[in-house]
């Protein structure tokens, strides 16, 4: 029996947004106002720990990161979904939607495992002041970096081959992006496997990153609460609290997203909405976090626009 026989098509259809007239081109305008603002800002971001000497220490290198992730997460999300409003296409190939799926699943593993790490050197900053040196070192750092994007790399993988092995028979994409679920519903086979390793990574994920984190914030709030605070222990205690703000922006928007999907009187419409929020709401909020609550970084870029302000 012929693949075209079961509705396999290399051509996959997104459900498009129910736009009303006259409403196509300035949703598409304020897309690209929001796209370009969240990539200016992790690209400054990036640039600013590139460039500038007194931001090459572990706690940034770690955080180059979290910058670089959350392009891929906006970029993977964004671009695609303004094209298919101005051109009402609403077409994907089969390879280009597990492309998107794949670094939306990675951006979203992501930021979990770069907050789990910075949370760990912000403990032994705060915690460990005078073996921060002999501890993070340039190895540690590098193995701490290479364990954040391996880890995220290979539960994913694991994710998306299993789900290659199951036969397609479908060719409509129930959102207006491409993710794991919604590939899986286009498979017929016994997904039951795949339901359950699915379950298992965002539990790991979520243990890995929650335990961390728990551990690393208690261990400071009682480093601080027996100890003196000092200048230099207040400004690490800020930067916690960047990394907790992020936290709590990440798990809000996406608890809100999963509650979309288990209330039937939600519009589908509303939750392909919410389904995007978490590619976009971190992205634009976490350089500005960032930027108030970091001092070094935001006197780095104080000083950067000062200097080209008296250059001009």
């Amino acid at each position: 029996m012929g693949n075209e026989s079961f509705g396999f098509s290399s051509e996959l259809t997104l459900d498009p947004f129910v736009i009303l007239p006259g409403g196509k081109y300035p949703i598409f305008f304020l897309g690209i106002v929001i796209y370009v603002f969240g990539v200016f800002c992790n690209l400054t971001l990036l640039t600013l720990i590139i460039l500038k000497r007194n931001l090459h220490k572990p706690m940034y290198f770690i955080l180059f990161s979290l910058p670089l992730n959350d392009l891929i997460g906006v970029t993977a999300m964004l671009p695609k979904i303004l094209s298919d409003i101005v051109t009402e296409t609403n077409k994907v190939s089969y390879p280009l939607c597990v492309l998107q799926a794949f670094l939306l699943h990675m951006y979203g593993g992501g930021i979990l495992f770069i907050l789990a790490a910075m949370s760990f050197d912000r403990y032994v900053a705060i915690c460990m002041p005078l073996r921060y040196s002999s501890i993070m070192t340039p190895r540690v750092v590098i193995y701490i970096i290479s364990l954040v994007w391996g880890l995220d790399f290979v539960l994913i993988v694991s994710l998306f081959s299993l789900q290659a092995r199951l036969p397609r028979c479908k060719s409509l994409i129930m959102n207006v992006f491409c993710d794991n679920p919604s590939l899986l519903k286009l498979t017929c086979g016994n997904t039951t496997l795949n339901n359950i390793i699915g379950l298992f990574n965002t539990a790991v994920m979520q243990a890995v990153s929650v335990s961390v984190q728990a551990f690393s914030y208690v261990k400071i709030l009682i480093t601080c609460v027996v100890t003196r605070r000092s200048e230099a222990k207040v400004k690490a205690v800020n930067t916690c609290v960047a990394q907790i703000l992020i936290l709590v922006i990440f798990e809000v928007v996406g608890t809100f997203t999963i509650l979309s999907h288990r209330f039937k009187n939600v519009s589908a419409d509303l939750q392909k909405i919410m389904g995007m929020l978490i590619f976009l709401i971190p992205p634009l909020l976490n350089p500005i976090v960032y930027g108030l609550y970091t001092s070094e970084i935001r006197n780095t870029l104080l000083t950067v626009f000062k200097t080209s302000r008296v250059s001009v």
